[in-house]
């Protein structure tokens, strides 16, 4: 009696079979290895860690290595609170270094902001920013990145809305940053982002392209102008601090002869009122003195002096004819 033939594909079902079988404990042990995997995860220095149970948030966990349930169960949100972060507006760096390279694309719709005199400016800026608190930055608000970056815009928009374009493009630029920064964060802290933001940076704030060259020419203008108002006054503050030196140094003189003259007058009549004293005194003797007086200044002026008694009659051979008397 023959023995029923089996069908190939029966055959090869069975066969399977005994490989699964031979197969299973290895499947177990890869299975086991992977839940274990995912029971461990390793934390950062500049991260926390937010561990999420069936996607609501449970715990936090600091630096180091920690354990949790595998996923789905758990899963380990890792957020870097300690590095600093920063956006960039109007423009973008492809590569930073020694020779940073930016993009060539067109970031006009980020940069071109309405100025307070109705003029028109390209304002870039950096934003840096630190996350304070991971919790509200993940589950307070939807896209917090995209939320941080319309919070920007919105703020430097406003900021440079009451500014005229020459405190944007000259003296106001530093004022206009930490105004920015101020603001901005006291909107972070309304929309509780979780976020502190550190340092606003204006990178570079010029007019739109179109206008550059008017613009250079109203600013070389301005330029002229400063220089000779500036040239004027240093014209003036060489000619007249000099002009009213001299006038003061004429005063004084005029002050000084003045007061030398009232004094010698005063002494004078001191002396004049001396004299007449004196000679109401003593007339004889003050009359003396002052023939006295009188003939010492006089002869003092003489070089040759020849003295004669009044009872001679002729002097004639006292006088020297030998040299010639001039006309």
């Amino acid at each position: 009696m023959n023995r029923p033939q089996i069908p190939p594909a029966l055959e090869h079902l069975r066969a399977s079979r005994h490989q699964l079988k031979a197969l299973g404990p290895l499947l177990i042990v890869v299975l086991v290895a992977i839940v274990l995997w995912n029971c461990w995860y390793t934390v950062e220095p500049e991260e926390v860690g937010l561990v999420l149970r069936f996607g609501k948030y449970i715990d936090e966990t600091q630096p180091g290595l920690h354990f949790k349930l595998p996923d789905p169960v758990e899963t380990v949100i890792k957020v870097p609170v300690q590095r600093q972060l920063k956006e960039e507006f109007g423009f973008r760096t492809e590569m930073p270094g020694v020779r940073t390279r930016y993009s060539v694309q067109n970031f006009e719709h980020e940069s071109l902001m309405l100025t307070g005199d109705l003029n028109v400016a390209v304002v870039e800026w950096i934003a840096q920013y630190r996350i304070r608190d991971p919790y509200k930055f993940l589950f307070k608000i939807k896209d917090p990145r995209q939320t941080f970056r319309d919070m920007n815009e919105a703020i430097m928009r406003e900021v440079v809305g009451d500014r005229t374009v020459t405190d944007i493009l000259t003296t106001g630029r530093q004022e206009i940053a930490d105004e920015a920064r101020k603001k901005l964060q006291e909107l972070c802290d309304q929309y509780e982002t979780g976020i502190v933001v550190e340092q606003i940076v204006l990178q570079d704030a010029n007019p739109p392209d179109p206008v550059k060259p008017s613009f250079n020419e109203v600013n070389q203008a301005q330029q002229e102008k400063e220089r000779m108002i500036n040239d004027a006054w240093a014209e003036y503050n060489r000619i007249i601090p000099k002009a009213k030196g001299q006038a003061l140094q004429t005063i004084q003189e005029a002050k000084g002869y003045a007061a030398n003259r009232i004094n010698r007058a005063q002494g004078d009549a001191k002396y004049f009122q001396e004299i007449l004293q004196a000679y109401r005194e003593a007339p004889q003797v003050t009359r003396r003195r002052l023939y006295l007086e009188a003939m010492d200044k006089i002869y003092g002026s003489i070089t040759r002096k020849i003295i004669v008694d009044e009872y001679v009659k002729g002097i004639l051979p006292l006088l020297s004819l030998d040299k010639k008397v001039k006309p």
